[in-house]
């Protein structure tokens, strides 16, 4: 695609990188056949090949417009078009320079800055966003229905493992999850532990970056990036880890791109690269040992399950056989589902800044992951669970806590059932942690 930029984006680094994605561009439209905006809106400027369209008109010096800001928007930057792509376009980079591009000319509404001000700063400090969600589930009975059902009680979490071990590795410190689900980060350590892994928290890191950076804040996002990489920089340079550990694949995928991120900083470049290569999905991480956990696990094939394959895990870090791969060897028999390539709708924020587009979204992929009449369905990001989980008739878990219950089951000798009854009694890890 021929591209001409105007004067205000040559020379620079994002014009640069525009200009390179835009000419790999053919236009061919195959994009548009896995966009879920584009299938359920049937616009050609809500697929990606229109809004590749929109982003290079405004950076050839054409004016942006709320119009176009709207059609950047209700993309959930699932990235299913860049699997699909057969040029091998890079649209997520795309996306975000043309967002920022629009974002520099159309400023929008009182009301919605007001919105996006409370979520980038609510969401993303955990202190913050735990006593918010404990005051929300303690006044659930009054909340509207929509709202109220994201408010489940958090599952216990069950105790942190206390052993030492040789082998250790960094989970992060994060946001939303520490605080919906705590239990996600204590089944993680107790599964490493079960394998000989030490899993330590740094209790400085903290959001990954993400929730920023989808709200039009890339300066915020790259704080929270510097932040995340001081934390964890003594521990990597003097190899007492041997990995950073990320059991949010939304989290993950943002983590893995701090390299790209932070190539301009002087300061950060080499030590991004850094993080970036010790960067692992949890998934991926595990895999390797599949076998070790198979023996020490209970048979789990009396519990059918459906996993749900989040888009960061299947698009962006391009890992989710890792997952399959892992489950199968310990025996869980995941049933089919159809549309598994499709977005949930949860998209980070877009859930709450897009709802009626994100709960249509989540009609369709419920529709298709109950079909099959699963026990439980399996996920790996916590945005998608949390989701999935408000309308769900199953219960929606993370695969690492479902692995957890067939480890406690194989330790000790019991069922299946009964030893998720067993590991929901446990005491709730540390709130320190």
């Amino acid at each position: 695609m021929e591209t001409r930029l105007a004067r205000a984006f040559q020379g620079t680094a994002e014009g640069a990188a525009a200009e390179a994605i835009l000419r790999a561009c053919v236009h061919c439209g195959f994009c548009n056949a896995t966009c879920p905006t584009y299938r359920l809106l049937g616009d050609e400027l809500d697929g990606p090949r229109g809004r590749i369209y929109q982003i290079k008109q405004v950076l050839e010096g054409a004016p942006a417009t709320p119009v176009t800001q709207l059609h950047l928007d209700r993309c959930l930057t699932c990235r299913n078009c860049e699997t699909t792509c057969p040029s091998g376009v890079e649209y997520g980079r795309l996306l975000d320079i043309g967002r920022a591009a629009v974002d520099a000319q159309v400023r929008r509404p009182p009301l919605t800055r007001a919105l996006h001000a409370l979520l980038r700063e609510g969401l993303t400090r955990r202190k913050l966003f735990g006593a918010a969600l404990r005051l929300g589930r303690s006044l659930r009975w009054a909340l509207p229905p929509a709202l109220r059902a994201t408010l489940h009680p958090a599952r216990p979490a069950g105790t942190w493992p206390r052993r030492s071990h040789s082998r250790q590795v960094l989970l992060l410190n994060s946001c939303t999850q520490g605080a919906l689900a705590p239990s996600i980060d204590a089944a993680t350590a107790r599964v490493l532990d079960a394998l000989g892994i030490e899993a330590r928290i740094e209790a400085h890191s903290g959001c990954c970056g993400a929730i920023r950076r989808h709200l039009g804040d890339p300066e915020g996002a790259l704080e929270d990036a510097r932040r995340n990489i001081d934390a964890w920089w003594p521990q990597l340079e003097s190899g007492g880890v041997e990995a950073i550990v990320l059991n949010a694949s939304g989290c993950a995928a943002l983590v893995r791109d701090y390299g790209h991120l932070l190539a301009h900083d002087p300061e950060y470049a080499d030590k991004a690269r850094r993080v970036r290569a010790a960067a692992r999905d949890l998934g991926e991480f595990l895999a390797p040992l599949g076998a070790e956990l198979a023996r020490r696990t209970a048979d789990p094939r009396a519990v059918r399950v459906a996993l749900h394959k989040p888009c960061t895990l299947q698009h962006a870090l391009r890992c989710a056989d890792a997952t399959e791969t892992l489950l199968a060897a310990v025996g869980v028999e995941l049933l089919p589902v159809a549309e598994a390539h499709m977005c949930c709708g949860s998209a980070g924020t877009y859930s709450l800044l897009q709802g009626e587009l994100s709960r249509t979204l989540r009609t369709r992929k419920l529709k298709h992951l109950l079909a099959p009449k699963p026990d439980l369905i399996l996920s790996a990001n916590i945005g998608c669970i949390t989701h999935l989980g408000a309308a769900s008739e199953v219960r929606v878990w993370h695969w690492i806590e479902w692995l957890d219950v067939l480890l406690v089951a194989g330790d000790h000798r019991m069922s299946v059932a009964s030893a998720r009854a067993f590991r929901d009694r446990l005491p709730r890890f540390p709130e320190e942690i």
